[in-house]
């Protein structure tokens, strides 16, 4: 695929799915902004990618409404314009019953996972509009099924970011794609924490565990959903508008 002059943004992209496919982008010909947390953590990406020009940094908390427009805004400022967004910046939220559910942990898990992806979308559109360009959000498999398991904030967050990517696709069309990628289990390092556990320590045996009863028998690495993102946001999905695309080893096509 062939990025050569697009500029691209993407959120969350310091590590795990974002840094994946910022470098994705990279290798493609993309300019790229990277967003990450902190100054710190975006100024430590771009010397590892040492990508010269072709990468910028754009830190901002995406919690709060104001870092959504200033980190679009000034994306679009180094990039001196927009062709796609990736909506990849998210949060695990608290891994516990409803009972033990706080309004404070809802509002922090919601604010990044759900409204952050909308506000960020809000602020690009005219960029986007202009270049005809095109959003990818990432979500998740438990935005299209629960597991019963404590993770119903998460879920809920990941479900908003799924269907707000149909609706937007329709209300955007036929000036701006949206599409959104729902991946299964990729080893990050908010996946590896759980493998330790489950493997009380061993990684390996972890994630035997977890993919076990799992069509593919394996976690994904990053740079698989990266691949996915760059698909989407390319010329050969041209047709492609609200398309929620799993990308999870087979997991939502086995029954049990």
């Amino acid at each position: 695929m062939n990025f050569s002059g697009k500029k691209v943004l993407v959120t969350g992209g310091t590590r795990g799915i974002g840094r994946a496919a910022v470098e994705a982008f990279l290798r493609a010909g993309a300019r790229v902004a990277v967003n990450g947390g902190s100054e710190k953590s975006v100024a430590k990406t771009l010397a590892e990618l040492a990508a010269g020009g072709s990468a910028v940094g754009v830190a901002g908390d995406l919690g709060l409404v104001a870092d959504c427009r200033r980190v679009v805004e000034g994306a679009i400022d180094k990039l001196g314009g927009l062709d796609v967004l990736v909506n990849n910046a998210g949060v695990g939220g608290p891994s516990a019953p409803i009972d033990d559910i706080t309004e404070d942990e809802w509002n922090a898990t919601l604010n990044i996972n759900l409204r952050a992806v909308f506000f960020c979308m809000k602020y690009a559109v005219p960029r986007l509009r202009a270049a005809k360009g095109n959003v990818v959000n990432v979500a998740s498999i438990l935005g299209l099924a629960g597991r019963g398991s404590g993770l119903s904030l998460y879920c809920a967050s990941k479900a908003g970011v799924v269907n707000l990517t149909r609706d937007l696709a329709c209300e955007l069309a036929p000036d701006i794609r949206v599409n959104c990628v729902c991946p299964g289990a990729v080893d990050t390092e908010m996946l590896q924490e759980t493998g330790r556990d489950l493997g009380k320590g061993d990684l390996a045996a972890g994630y035997a565990l977890l993919t076990k009863n799992r069509p593919m028998k394996r976690v994904a690495h990053p740079s698989e959903i990266a691949n996915a993102i760059l698909y989407l946001a390319s010329d050969y999905a041209s047709f492609v508008t609200g398309s929620i695309h799993a990308v999870d080893g087979g997991v939502m096509a086995k029954v049990g």
